[in-house]
């Protein structure tokens, strides 16, 4: 049973909030809200390579702001997470190792070029929209609170890879060929999003529940931009068990080595 806490308010809440609260997360409310913590930080790192090296001055801002709100996420959830063992958002972030993260493989997969960029922040942003748009209504009222926060964020991160997907799709002979090839190359990783995690029914939204509602707002955009739905052979997957692509390493390598080559500084 999940213990009766008192309603929060999603437009407070923040990692400094959750910490303040002391509020304590259930071990099952924990390790879910640990997966998808760790959705949201791994695909907030990999955007934020994006900055400076974005096609466009304004899709490096634009890119950069997305991964900051993803990255804010990541806290809320991390923070909540760890209130189960006593640990820091930063702690999980910085000292864990690869086999220990819980992240679904598409989000750390490379990004590619531009195109393939935002052929997965077009998968992501769908998924992420149905998925805090259904775990608002959970029965742990810190996950609730935190999702219908993020859901009013990932609103924009949706209409902007749509948009991207036109222009793609629809401009040059090139473009077109980019964009394609970038679904090409998500379009493996999308079946584990959907897949269950055995997560608490109550609290957590089951992801097969999502998959109809993806299947019937993506191959449509994906047809309007003139562009080919893939017919790939899924990927294995297996990042909610900590299986993980040879992508992950390097990237936590990159993210963590600050804070374990100082670790306990204070900035």
């Amino acid at each position: 049973m999940i213990p009766k806490t008192k309603n929060v308010n999603p437009a407070t809440v923040t990692a400094e909030s959750i910490a303040k609260s002391a509020v304590v997360a259930p071990a099952g409310v924990a390790s879910y809200a640990l997966g998808l913590g760790d959705d949201a930080l791994i695909l907030a790192q990999r955007l934020g390579e994006w900055i400076a090296s974005a096609p466009e001055l304004e899709e490096d801002v634009a890119l950069a702001n997305i991964a900051l709100d993803l990255l804010g996420h990541a806290r809320s959830l991390l923070t909540y997470a760890g209130s189960a063992t006593g640990v820091t958002e930063d702690d999980l972030a910085y000292f864990r190792d690869e086999p220990e993260f819980t992240n679904r493989q598409i989000f750390e997969q490379p990004n590619g070029d531009f195109a393939q960029t935002i052929a997965r922040q077009l998968v992501v942003s769908v998924y992420f929209a149905e998925l805090y748009r259904a775990l608002s209504g959970s029965a742990d009222p810190t996950l609730a609170a935190i999702a219908a926060k993020a859901s009013k964020e990932v609103d924009y991160h949706f209409d902007h890879s749509y948009q991207w997907l036109l222009r793609l799709g629809l401009g040059t002979e090139l473009s077109h060929e980019r964009m394609q090839r970038g679904l090409d190359a998500v379009w493996p990783f999308v079946d584990e999003l959907f897949r269950a995690d055995g997560a608490q029914a109550d609290v957590a939204v089951d992801p097969a529940r999502l998959r109809a509602r993806f299947d019937s707002t993506v191959p449509p955009l994906i047809e309007e931009a003139g562009l080919t739905i893939p017919t790939v052979q899924p990927a294995r997957g297996g990042g909610r068990q900590g299986v993980h692509s040879e992508a992950l390493g390097p990237l936590l390598a990159e993210m963590q080595v600050l804070a374990r080559a100082h670790p306990g500084a204070k900035w």
